[in-house]
Order: structure tokens, then C-alpha cells, then sequence
């Protein structure tokens, strides 16, 4: 399997499921169009006129080399075969500290923080529950994840400093190592704060939308007051506390400014240099969600902040969007690509009474309900349905020239758009697809300056 597809002149061809990528000029960009499926003296005789005939048949030895070599053409190893492995190994937890908030955010699925119940603060005695349970659930993995979340989890910090505490303790008591991560809006981030997170080397995802009028639009303060100016100072700081290392930006568009590559370079102007946007979650119904006639505009954004990141990296200026981040030589192993986040078995959400669910987006649904840290125990049905919702079983994946890099989409989104994990997203898709695209053509520009 291929994809082609040009960007801004450069043509540019994947083999799908070996992973290389090509750049190839007019007289190639035609051949592979038909490659396979007529007679080479079919494909020497549509060149005809146009082409030298010694380019063409230097350029046709050069294709079958590379097929032979298994760089086009290469035929998909998982199909009908791949099979999840039975060993089901927890590795990561999302602790949501927090069922409160102190913004009032328009787009919040989590209904202001609360997920449809009321405001809690997990206890300690759940997160070290938790801790313990992941811990018992991590087989002889040695590298183990927590992220902090809500709600706002800063609001509670004293329980998460303990968390922390009682994290390295019992990983050094059973050989194992927590990464930490901790998501927030800034709003509390102080000197106190600031220094323990970075004592302990706690990666932070910092909430902010761009521009002020964008970011105030849809993050007040409860009573409507916005909440730009102070929280762009916190982030500043903080930022500059750890010298532009182990944090991003995360912001979210919508419906209301489908212009977002100026809300992207807006937090770059400001200094930030790790930065990602994503598109609001939110039903169909809602004024600020996306809709389908918005994807043309979204991808040309997409595009947009392609040329702009380019030009800054070649001013010596780079800057780093998580989207548009790939490996291409290292990166996931294929199988961990089948099954992407591995949400609802290697990844758990915590509710503060201990109640675990798929991932942060399923908390509160009954549907979804998965156990308790204090039982430890887990339904195997919902686990076997996020295990076996990988890219062979989800809907249009197998054939989606995309699949090893998206690895099916968001189960979230999917579930909430079509009442189903093993139905993608349709605008995901689009989205994830064109972010590929965009991502493979800066690998492709960055190879011609090596």
C-alpha cells in the first residue's frame, strides 16, 4: 500500500507498511500511479514523448530495487495474523485528584471538572490505593506512569505531593520507576508549587487557548472574568523556573477560531516552545463544536502552521508541535501502533473514590465503570473490548493508509460520535490523516538539509 499526495511542489510517497518515505520527481510520481497493474511496456509507452526513454527505464530499475528491497510495495505483516497478546500488563494510571475546578470553561466535557457528580478531592488514601494497584498490575514492567488530573488537581496538592512521596518510595521497594505528569490550568501555580515540581522532575501539560480574546472566550473565571493575563504570567514563570524544559502547551480550538495556527504562533511569540492544539470535544448540537463543512478550513490550517514552522526552523527559530512530531526510524513498535493509547487495559482512569474507567474521557459513564482500586479487581469483558480494538477490527482501518501512525483514533471520541469504540471518528480522521501529512512533509524538507 501507498500514499502520494504533494505539498506545495514536493512530491512525496509512503509505503505504508514498511515506513519508508520517498521523494520522488514527476517521471516516478507517474510510473508508481500504475505500477503493478499493467506491463512495464504499458508504462514505457504512456511516457512516451514526454520523458527520455533512458530516465524511464533508469527510474523503473530504481522502483524495483526498492521493492525488492521491501521500500514499496511491501505487503502489510499483521493482516489476518495479528492476535493481542494475552498478558494483560497495566503500565500507566490517570489519578483524577480533583472533581472540581476553579474555571469555568465553556467546552469542559467534564462538566466543569465534575463529570457529572459533584465536587470531590481524592483522598490519600485512594491514590495510594491506586499506586498500590498499579504497582500489582504492572507484571515485571519496571517503568510505570501517574497523571495527575481533574478537574484541577493543583487544588489538591497536598495529597498529591504525598502521592509522589509514597510513589518513589514503593517503586524503589519493588524495583520499578514513576514518571510523573501533572495537567493544570496554571492558575496555581506558585513558588511553592512550582519548586516541588520541579524537585521532582514532574512533566506538566499547561492549559492555554492562544490569544487572549480566543483563551478568555472560552476559559473564565466562574463569574466571567478572564483569565489570559494571569495565566500566561504563571506559565511564564514557571517556564522560565525550569528553563523551557519537560512541560507543553496544550490548547484547545474551536468552532470560534478555526484561524488557530494564530493562536499556535501567538504562545510561540511568547516564548513557549513545546506547544499542541486540539480540536474541542464537544456533541454536534453545541455552538463552539466543529463541524463537518469547518474540516476545509481546519486543514488548511494545518498547512498554514506547516509553512510558519518551517520558516522558523530554517530562521534558526524551531519550534515544537507535538502533532506534527514523528519518528521514523525509531518510534512505537508495529504492534504497540495496532492498538495506539492501549486505554482500558495498559492505561486506567481513577475517579477519587477509586473507581476505574477506560481513560479520563469515560469517567462518570456507567457504561464504562471498570472496578475499584480498593477491590482490585477489573471487568474482563470491558477489558477485552478495549483489547481487541485495534486498527484490524476497528471500522475502515485496515485499508486507512494512516493506520500505523493514528492506530485507530481516539476510543473516546469514537464512542461519544457513534455510540461505538470500533466506529472512528470521521472528522479525526480527516484531521489525524492531514496532521500526517504535514508531519511527513517536514521530515522529508529537514532530510534535504542533512
Amino acid at each position: 500500500m501507498l500514499h502520494k499526495f504533494i505539498f506545495d511542489g514536493t512530491r512525496i510517497v509512503l509505503d505504508v507498511h514498511s515506513g519508508a518515505v520517498h521523494e520522488v520527481d514527476e517521471l516516478a510520481w507517474e510510473l508508481l500511479e500504475n505500477y503493478g497493474q499493467v506491463t512495464e511496456a504499458e508504462l514505457i509507452e504512456g511516457t512516451r514523448g514526454r520523458f527520455d526513454p533512458v530516465d524511464v527505464a533508469e527510474t523503473l530499475k530504481e522502483i524495483k530495487e526498492l521493492e525488492q528491497s521491501g521500500l514499496l510495495f511491501s505487503p502489510d505483516p499483521y493482516q489476518g495474523k495479528y492476535t493481542p497478546s494475552n498478558e494483560i500488563v497495566t503500565k500507566a494510571l490517570c489519578l483524577h485528584l480533583a472533581h472540581s475546578c476553579n474555571l469555568g470553561c465553556r467546552y469542559c466535557f467534564a462538566g466543569q471538572g465534575r463529570f457529572g457528580g459533584e465536587d470531590q478531592l481524592m483522598p490519600l488514601e485512594t491514590g495510594r490505593a491506586a499506586i498500590d494497584f498499579l504497582i500489582e498490575r504492572s507484571a515485571n514492567r519496571k517503568h510505570l506512569e501517574i497523571d495527575f488530573f481533574g478537574g484541577e488537581p493543583l487544588l489538591n496538592f497536598e495529597v498529591l505531593k504525598e502521592l509522589v512521596y509514597y510513589g518513589v518510595q514503593r517503586a524503589g521497594e519493588r524495583g520499578k520507576v514513576f514518571k510523573f505528569t501533572v495537567t493544570t490550568n496554571a492558575l496555581l501555580l506558585n513558588r511553592e508549587v512550582s519548586q516541588f515540581l520541579n524537585e521532582h522532575e514532574i512533566n506538566v501539560v499547561l492549559s492555554l487557548d492562544g490569544r487572549q480574546k480566543v483563551h478568555d472566550r472560552m476559559r473564565p473565571f466562574p463569574g466571567g472574568a478572564g483569565s489570559y493575563e494571569i495565566v500566561t504570567s504563571r506559565i511564564k514563570s514557571f517556564v522560565d523556573s525550569r528553563h523551557n524544559r519537560n512541560y507543553i502547551i496544550r490548547g484547545t480550538y474551536t468552532r470560534h477560531n478555526l484561524d488557530f495556527s494564530n493562536d499556535v504562533l501567538h504562545m510561540a511569540d511568547l516564548g513557549f516552545k513545546h506547544l499542541s492544539v486540539e480540536p474541542v470535544v464537544a456533541p454536534e448540537e453545541a455552538p463552539y463544536a466543529i463541524r463537518r463543512e469547518d474540516l476545509p478550513a481546519v486543514l488548511a490550517q494545518y498547512e498554514q502552521l506547516t509553512r510558519e514552522l518551517l520558516r522558523r526552523r530554517e530562521a534558526g527559530e524551531p519550534l515544537d508541535f507535538f502533532h506534527f512530531n514523528i519518528d521514523l526510524e525509531g518510534g512505537p513498535c508495529l504492534p504497540k501502533r495496532l492498538t495506539g493509547c492501549g486505554a482500558g487495559y495498559e492505561y486506567l482512569a481513577v475517579a477519587p473514590n477509586g473507581d476505574l474507567y477506560p481513560c479520563h474521557q469515560f469517567v462518570g459513564r456507567s457504561d464504562y465503570l471498570m472496578g475499584n482500586v480498593f477491590n482490585g479487581r477489573v471487568r474482563p469483558d470491558l477489558v477485552e473490548a478495549f483489547r481487541q480494538a485495534h486498527v484490524y477490527n476497528k471500522e475502515g482501518c485496515a485499508g486507512c493508509w494512516a493506520k500505523f501512525y493514528c492506530s485507530g483514533g481516539c476510543h473516546a471520541n469514537a464512542g461519544a460520535a457513534n455510540g461505538s469504540i470500533y466506529r472512528p471518528h470521521e472528522q479525526g480522521c480527516s484531521l489525524a490523516r492531514k496532521r500526517l501529512e504535514c508531519a511527513l512533509y517536514l521530515k522529508v524538507k529537514e532530510s534535504r538539509q542533512d
